[in-house]
């Protein structure tokens, strides 16, 4: 059963943690995805089985936490995570970023190095909000956006959901992709080559701005965006062991 914490900006937070040995886990999620999904339960599952502690959350407007998605921005995501980690954890912490949360887990590691002792991104999309839902809407849809302040996206995995012109303005002031970015802890970047999602060349271009003694690629030939089936679920656990083991 989900604890729950209210972060300084009174934005209340579901979490769960698992008591064990340092450094800890945290699993950051995707964009409209929550702390029930099969990555982040297998990965509890692993680090009990390890003794290792553990942590994943729901950010603001996703899963038990409170607030609605379509408010939210990943500034407003950003905070969350920083909130929960400093809240419940200590010292450094090995940063687990699916997707939107490989983002999130980047601007950590960037802003924050001495609290992340190493890093893995499962299909990371730093940049997405711009590189991404941006640069693939339409004319029409950029014009709506910006006239009406949201607009509907079709999903393959639910629901079409709202996309907000905010969520676009924000995203623009947490880009990182046009700069070097520094990353002294052991990194692991895990990429699918059949993700529709995030491309591999978003992977390729995250290894060429990424600058660190320890940095490492994994492309899955016809691994989609899910990153799920038992063998991706085992390259995620053998990734998170080798980066817990050197931090």
């Amino acid at each position: 059963m989900a604890d729950f914490l209210t972060t300084a900006q009174g934005r209340r937070l579901a979490y769960e943690r698992v008591e064990g040995e340092g450094p800890g886990i945290v699993f950051l999620g995707g964009f409209n995805s929550d702390m029930q999904g099969t990555k982040a339960l297998h990965l509890d599952a692993w680090a009990r089985a390890q003794g290792r502690a553990f942590l994943r959350f729901d950010y603001s407007g996703h899963g038990e936490s409170g607030g609605r998605f379509e408010d939210g921005c990943i500034g407003d995501w950003l905070e969350d995570a920083r909130g929960v980690i400093d809240a419940v954890t200590e010292g450094p912490q090995v940063l687990v970023g699916s997707s939107m949360g490989g983002w999130i887990a980047l601007l950590l590691a960037r802003e924050r190095p001495e609290r992340v002792a190493g890093l893995v991104g499962i299909a990371a999309a730093p940049d997405f909000t711009e590189a991404g839902f941006w640069a693939e809407f339409s004319a029409e849809e950029r014009a709506a956006l910006m006239r009406d302040g949201v607009v509907l996206r079709q999903s393959d995995y639910g629901e079409p959901y709202p996309l907000t012109r905010r969520l676009i303005k924000d995203g623009r002031r947490h880009l990182l992709m046009d700069a070097p970015l520094g990353l002294p802890m052991p990194v692991r970047l895990l990429q699918g080559t059949a993700d529709a999602e995030v491309p591999v060349d978003w992977a390729l271009r995250l290894l060429d701005r990424a600058e660190g003694r320890d940095l490492r690629l994994t492309l899955v030939k016809g691994a989609d965006h899910r990153f799920s089936t038992p063998d991706c679920l085992a390259l995620i656990e053998a990734a998170v062991a080798e980066v817990t083991a050197r931090a």
